[in-house]
């Protein structure tokens, strides 16, 4: 790929240039080719085969961009699998102390390079960004979440953050719900509840169900219906709930009595659908002509086919209205502009000041400000007055009878009272009609809070609380105060509601008894349908649950990312404890002791830290708790200005040091950090050994550490003969450690072996050697912790390597008493002085040494650890396999079929087929993970001893599809791996025999 002429040679990868090359591709309309290719890509593992035909960041590329650009409801399968293959693939990451929080970096940057299609500089930008992310490095991965205004979220994923009120693509939303549920989890968020208006298609219901279980998300879904209430309608939203899986609410879905409500249901939708295009009928009788006249502009009437075409497969709303208006008038404004912004340079004061506030008002025009102008049924009274026989029997229902309707349908549900257009006597009486069936208000909606409706909050939030609480004493007060304010309005409508409150009023302990058992909840979301930018975006969370970094970014914020509610609920963190880990011989003895001391009954339990939330007691508070995860503008901008014409601004030929080529910058660290090393040693040392060569001295023991370990946790001596030793170092690793090491001789050689211990206080090696090493080491150790916790490195790491600092005392001591005694041996003078000259060498070889056998067993059983995950991954894998062959299979030995593989290949049968496919390619990832992966062979050795003897022969028996290779090599040939195929083939057809031999040793 060539490189950008315009950029430095100094500055991005190649492979920042390959990334953007493909993923241009992709999108650009080669994304057919690529999903003909990826029929099977979700059931390859992230670690496995696929490693040697593509990389990880095209990978992620592709998942993104079908969930972006992919809307038609046929292709719910095809999304579903790239956001699976999504999630492996950002999940599956190794050593990274930031796992959670970097996938969720890569995926936003990844989609902001999709986006920034057409502006090349800074797509290059975004991939390199996407390559420094994918190191996982804790401040590079801190960065880019301020960058990109993500919050910090608990690795544990532990932590309080939901939305209570959003909508899809299949509704009045932007986003299709699997695209929804990954930016979803991009926020941060952990509990959704989607909208939809009178109905839910099955296949979206099982969409959203099956992604958000992809992700980990509690989804709820729920239908919002319209209830005649007083001349209006009350908003009561269905939730229903305990259901298994999406089969089992699919199912419910398919009962006569759900079935006919969902039918009336689409009829509402038809009935509203109808009352949007006489809203588009009544602006192109009035308010077209307004806007026309306002901007100077010929903006055509309306079509409705257009419109219903603009809609999709979404529900027709007035949103969609205005942004399908402002969609038509915007080029119509920028045409006019750019005729203004010609006058403006001849014009005369007065003119360009009308011109100034002409392209002023064109610029705030947004689909929000047409919304408000001209689409609100305030605007257009002759909308919706038609007969009341024209409206459906549905809408007619009033909220006692709906909810009587809804809850004969499910034993399992909740009943939210949407408060949008609600007064604090329209809920009570709704809460007492409906004999304590809403069981959640809508306390707060961002979406009114943008736009000021309010007010009716407060005193709706006094009635819940008295309700919960059992205050008689407020809540008389409150009906009182219902009952005097309804005489006020002295309407004919308000003074025959007197009598139902006070009815009310008399039958409190009706009302009190309703909520005593199940409280009156709350529900707080954020209406987002990802359209307007002036309106808040998706999810909140409870600040006590987010970690401190997260907390302080809130309360520094200055830019409006984020934004404080004032409402604040109870939190509380528990830690649970389970069964004991199975123990057997000499450890279970040694864990009943310790369990017998007091204190420690819970040692070596299985436990886990969870927040949690008594959702009852949210309520209104001047310092809330809860915070939003997306901040919104309220400034509205189309990009036309008079003075300033639009356009990209110039970049700077040179770019900031983030962005110089791997190499250079690696090689920038070394120096930075070689620098102080070299003049310490030559500055302060006589003898021409140190002088000259003690800082390479102490690089080279640096960089040994650092080989060592890297060797000791892949694979060490039996390691893959596939593997070279320098395959499993990461030089941006010891690039970072020379770094900081460099800085280390002027604190340990000068400052602390000579200023403070031998000018100082006199001590030296021969004065008292354990006083000096320990000094040395302790000071050494606090400066690593330092290091690390600046690197952003876990608390607990930084420490411990304190901690191993200190360990190293007793070596340092012994490696110079045993080299005082070689030098004595051979008959060399002064030895002491020799001694104090190498003190620090002598001290850093031992913390070296010490953290290259911790850090290297650490990293080792972390490796087997991650090998083992691999293997329960592909077992589950297999095991599902063999369940779906011995249910297709039932009267014949699964075993032996897997004995004849070929037979089930050539099959006519699609299910046959692809459960050969599936299982080849499990044997495929099984095949990489041997000869590639560190620890993977140490791995299978404790994973196959762990299986019972019948699973085990049964599972490397599978193995034995792999001896097809003519059938195997065509599966290659026809792209079962893209088409990249002849490296992982030619490895295939190479090592497959070796393997085979190789885990047959295992069946015994």
């Amino acid at each position: 790929m060539a490189r950008n002429p315009e950029t430095s040679k100094f500055y991005f990868d190649q492979r920042d240039y390959h990334l953007l090359h493909i993923v241009n591709g992709i999108v650009s309309g080669q994304r057919l080719r690529f999903e003909m290719q990826r029929q099977f890509f979700h059931y390859f593992h992230p670690r496995g085969i696929k490693e040697m035909a593509e990389s990880r960041g095209l990978r992620i590329a592709y998942a993104v961009i079908h969930l972006l650009q992919s809307l038609e409801s046929a292709e719910a399968g095809l999304r579903l699998k790239a956001l699976r293959a999504l999630r492996d693939e950002v999940m599956c990451s190794t050593n990274q102390e930031l796992q959670m929080n970097t996938a969720r970096v890569l995926i936003e940057i990844m989609k902001e390079l999709i986006r920034a299609h057409g502006d090349y500089q800074r797509q290059l930008e975004l991939a390199h960004h996407f390559r420094l992310a994918a190191t996982g490095k804790p401040r590079i991965v801190r960065y880019f979440l301020k960058q990109y205004r993500l919050l910090e979220m608990p690795e544990k994923w532990n932590h309080l953050a939901f939305d209570d009120h959003v909508h899809d693509a299949f509704t009045k939303g932007r986003k299709s719900p699997t695209h929804l549920i990954m930016d979803a989890w991009i926020k941060g968020v952990r509990r959704l509840r989607v909208i939809h208006y009178n109905y839910i298609r099955p296949e979206t219901a099982a969409e959203l169900m099956e992604a958000a279980d992809a992700m980990g998300i509690m989804i709820r879904i729920g239908i919002e219906f319209f209830a005649s209430f007083c001349n209006r309608y009350a908003q009561i939203i269905w939730v229903p709930r305990g259901f298994a899986d999406s089969g089992d609410f699919l199912r419910f879905l398919e009962k006569n009595e759900v079935r006919d409500l969902m039918e009336e249901g689409r009829n509402v939708s038809e009935y509203q659908r109808g009352q949007v295009l006489s809203t588009l009928e009544a602006f192109n009788r009035t308010h077209r002509h307004t806007l026309n006249s306002e901007f100077g502009v010929e903006l055509p009437p309306l079509q409705s086919e257009d419109f219903m075409a603009f809609v999709g497969l979404g529900q027709a709303s007035l949103l969609h209205l205005a942004k399908y208006i402002h969609l038509l008038l915007l080029p119509r404004m920028q045409e006019k502009t750019a005729g203004l912004r010609r006058q403006y340079a001849d014009a005369d004061k007065e003119k360009r000041r009308e011109i100034e506030a002409l392209v002023d008002r064109m610029n705030r025009m947004d689909a929000d400000d047409i919304h408000h102008r001209f689409l609100v049924p305030g605007r257009n009274p002759d909308v919706g007055s038609a007969n009341a026989e024209d409206v459906p029997a549905l809408m007619q229902l009033s909220p006692c009878e709906l909810v009587d309707r809804l809850s004969r349908m499910h034993s399992a549900y909740r009943i939210t009272l949407n408060l949008s257009n609600m007064e604090v006597e329209d809920v009570l009486e709704l809460l007492y009609e409906c004999r304590g069936r809403i069981s959640r208000l809508e306390i707060f909606n961002l979406k009114d809070f943008a736009d000021c409706k309010v007010d009716h909050i407060p005193d709706i939030d006094r009635l819940q609380q008295c309700i919960n609480n059992a205050n008689v004493i407020q809540l008389k007060r409150l009906i009182l105060e219902i009952i005097s304010r309804l005489r006020e309005k002295n309407d004919a409508q308000a003074l025959a509601r007197i009598q139902k409150f006070n009815w009310i009023l008399a039958d409190m302990e009706s009302l009190m008894g309703m909520y005593r058992v199940r409280p009156l909840k709350s529900r707080i979301g954020s209406d987002s349908t990802g359209h307007s930018r002036r309106l808040p975006g998706m999810g909140l969370a409870v600040l006590d649950s987010l970690p401190k970094r997260a907390r302080r970014e809130v309360q520094k914020d200055e830019a409006g990312a984020y934004m404080v509610i004032p409402f604040h609920v109870q939190a509380f963190f528990r830690l649970v404890y389970g069964q004991a880990a199975a123990a057997r011989g000499l450890i279970s003895i040694v864990m009943y002791v310790i369990r017998a001391i007091p204190g420690l009954a819970l040692a070596g339990r299985l436990h886990h830290r969870e927040w949690f939330a008594r959702e009852e007691t949210t309520k209104m508070a001047e310092n809330g708790n809860i915070v939003t995860l997306s901040g919104f503008s309220t400034e509205a901008s189309n990009g036309l200005y008079v003075k300033k014409p639009p356009g990209p601004e110039k970049r700077p030929r040179l770019h900031r040091f983030e962005y110089l080529r791997t190499n250079l910058k690696n090689s920038l660290k070394v120096i930075f950090g070689f620098v102080p090393a070299f003049l310490t040693f030559y500055l302060t040392h006589d003898w021409w050994v140190l002088a000259c060569f003690g800082a390479f001295i102490w690089f080279g023991i640096t960089g040994m550490r650092n080989i060592l370990q890297s060797v000791m946790a892949g694979g060490g001596l039996r390691r893959s003969p596939l593997l070279q030793w320098n395959d499993y170092i990461s030089w941006d690793r010891i690039t970072d450690s020379l770094m900081y090491t460099g800085f280390s001789v002027p604190l340990l050689d000068y400052l602390v072996k000579t200023l403070m211990l031998n000018q100082g206080l006199g001590i030296t090696t021969a004065t008292s050697p354990v006083l000096l090493y320990s000094v040395m080491a302790l000071v050494n150790g606090l400066y690593l912790t330092s290091h690390n916790l600046f690197r952003g490195l876990p608390r607990e790491a930084a420490f411990a390597n304190f901690f191993r600092s200190v360990l190293s005392i007793p070596v340092a001591f012994g490696l110079s008493e045993l080299l005082g005694g070689v030098l004595g041996l051979a008959g060399v003078l002064q030895v002491d002085m020799i001694l104090q000259s190498w003190a620090a060498v002598i001290s850093k070889t031992a913390s070296d040494f010490v953290a290259a056998l911790i850090e290297g067993a650490v990293d080792r059983a972390k490796n087997i650890e991650n090998r083992m995950n691999d293997y329960r991954q592909k077992l589950r894998q297999f095991l599902d396999c063999y369940a779906r062959a011995e249910m297709l299979f039932p009267e014949s030995e699964v075993l032996d079929l897997l004995e004849r593989p070929r037979e089930l290949l050539r099959s006519e049968d699609d299910e046959s087929r692809r459960l050969i496919q599936v299982l080849i390619i499990n044997a495929l990832d099984l095949l990489y993970f041997w000869m590639y992966q560190p620890r993977a062979r140490t791995a299978f050795g404790n994973f196959v001893r762990d299986l019972s003897s019948e699973e085990r022969h049964v599972f490397i028996q599978a193995q034995s599809v792999l001896k097809m290779e003519r059938e195997i090599s065509q599966m290659f040939i026809d792209g079962i791996l893209g088409q990249y195929f002849s490296r992982p083939l030619a490895f295939y057809l190479d090592r497959s025999g070796e393997y085979l031999k190789n885990i047959g040793k295992f069946q015994d």
